[in-house]
């Protein structure tokens, strides 16, 4: 059986005893396993990182720079292999994982331009004769947790900024499909980075308690679920340590009354159903303003989704594949009787989908309920699966509150014909991602992504000059060259640039 095993200091790690089980979601069948590491093997790949780091800080950013640019070249060249291989262990059809690879791409492209976004401030003539300028060094060592749903995109979100500020850095990828992080970090050695400076270890919560604590590791970045969030972050910021860490999400889209539902229906169906729901920027909660928009939308939304073809990852036709796990498809078939027993309204069941062939595969079919309501725990809770769920509202206001008090507060999207509306609702809306007809708002490499409330822990977001201040150390220098002999001035009071 085929074996994922670590990826430390340009080679596989030690042997080792304990595994996890890989799945073929298409399936249901196991296809490999990946070794499972403990405190030990991470201390392996911390001593190499150690021994790497320094001289990576010290090259130069122009050469640093260049290594970006042939890890985009390479990771271009392999589009295709990386597609497969992500698709194969996570479900989503193969067009998704291109879309995962080349959103990671797009923040390594913003990294080709670390010359520019390294440098300091610098003023001249702060005081008599004094200048003052500031630097961005690297913080040394960083480790990236990431999630199951994008092996591609959020590794190299964390992975691209921290390497090319002059950090080391550790992925400790999701065992359910580990094996494009491993790809990744092999492409980045070809592509000229140093041994040690990017590293795979695996495991479970022993490894992610031996990063939390390893006191040689400064900077950690988390994408997960809610609460492990709120463990990461409060342990990690425990240790002394830098923390940024993703949550959980229950993303709203708006309906005004003066809405293109045609394009709405359009934009539902991918941000609901697609990579079957397992986004933390899906869009599983529409809510239409007025029961008239409600009835009108609902109309459009019932033959668009019972058209949705469900099929293998490879099949090309298909809109969306599996759900990684069989666990995941009870977790989210038992969200979905949880929503018929609080009293919504199931239109469109996808639970007992069978696809001829793969009837041991994790499918299940796309599902729409109404007269959801916010007393229900189905509406509070994140489902993470091809849900989409209806809240009528009866006004704006109301609309504007549904997002605005859920304990998620991650992305939200508003779809409207009305300048002043869209506006209104983007100033005052309590989330932290906004799109106005744009149901998946994930901004774009030279800005940054994070969302508010239980959505994310830390006051940094990912990637863009978010993610370099993330992954740096500001030092302020104040410089004084005397023109001739001291001036005999008090020596004992603080300095002022008057």
């Amino acid at each position: 059986m085929r074996q994922i095993d670590h990826f430390i200091s340009g080679g596989a790690g030690a042997s080792a005893s304990r595994f996890a089980e890989i799945m073929d979601p298409n399936n249901g069948g196991v296809q490999a396993r990946v070794v499972l590491g403990d405190a030990n093997i991470l201390e392996r790949a911390v001593q190499a990182a150690l021994a790497a780091q320094p001289a990576w800080e010290t090259t130069n950013p122009q050469r640093r720079a260049r290594v970006m640019f042939e890890f985009k070249r390479l990771v271009e060249a392999n589009m295709d292999e990386l597609a497969h291989m992500l698709s194969a262990e996570h479900g989503k059809v193969i067009a998704d994982s291109k879309g995962d690879i080349q959103r990671g791409l797009e923040v390594i492209e913003f990294c080709c331009g670390i010359p520019h976004v390294m440098k300091g401030e610098y003023s001249q003539g702060a005081g008599p004769g004094i200048d003052v300028y500031s630097m961005r060094q690297p913080i040394g060592i960083g480790a990236g947790i990431t999630p199951f749903n994008f092996p591609a995109m959020i590794p190299l979100w964390m992975s691209g900024p921290a390497i090319a500020t002059g950090n080391a850095f550790i992925i400790k990828p999701s065992e359910r499909d580990p094996s494009v992080p491993v790809r990744l970090a092999e492409l980045f050695i070809e592509a000229g980075l140093p041994e040690g400076i990017c590293q795979v270890v695996h495991g479970d919560k022993e490894m992610v308690d031996a990063i939390l604590d390893h006191p040689a590791i400064g900077a950690i970045s988390f994408v997960g679920s809610s609460d492990i969030a709120h463990y990461v972050y409060h342990r990690g910021v425990a240790k002394g340590k830098r923390v940024q860490a993703m949550g959980g999400a229950k993303n709203h889209g708006i309906v005004m009354p003066d809405a293109d539902l045609d394009q709405v229906v359009n934009d539902l169906t991918g941000a609901a159903f697609g990579s079957a729901g397992e986004r933390c920027m899906a869009l599983p909660v529409v809510v239409p303003v007025g029961d008239d928009t409600a009835e009108r939308l609902k109309a459009k939304l019932i033959p668009a989704i019972e058209a949705l073809r469900v099929g293998v990852s490879t099949d090309a036709e298909a809109h969306y594949g599996p759900v990684v796990t069989a666990q995941h498809k009870a977790k989210v078939e038992g969200w979905i009787q949880t929503c018929v027993d609080e009293g919504g309204e199931l239109i469109i069941d996808g639970r007992g989908f069978k696809l001829q062939g793969h009837e041991e595969g994790f499918f299940i079919g796309p599902t729409l309920f109404d007269h959801v309501t916010t007393d229900m725990e189905s509406y509070k809770e994140e489902i993470f699966g091809p849900v989409l769920q209806m809240v009528r509202a009866a006004s704006f206001e109301e609309a504007l509150a549904l997002p605005s008090k859920h304990q998620y507060g991650n992305g939200v999207a508003i779809f409207t014909r009305n300048g002043h509306a869209a506006r209104e609702f983007a100033s005052r809306v309590n989330v932290g991602m906004v799109g106005i007809n744009v149901p998946i708002p994930v901004p774009v490499a030279y800005h940054s992504f994070g969302g508010w409330k239980r959505s994310g822990f830390g006051d940094t977001d990912q990637y863009g000059m978010e993610g370099i201040k993330f992954w740096t150390k500001v030092k302020k220098i104040t410089q004084r060259w005397p023109d001739g002999a001291p001036d005999g001035g008090n020596a004992f009071v603080i300095p002022t640039m008057g």
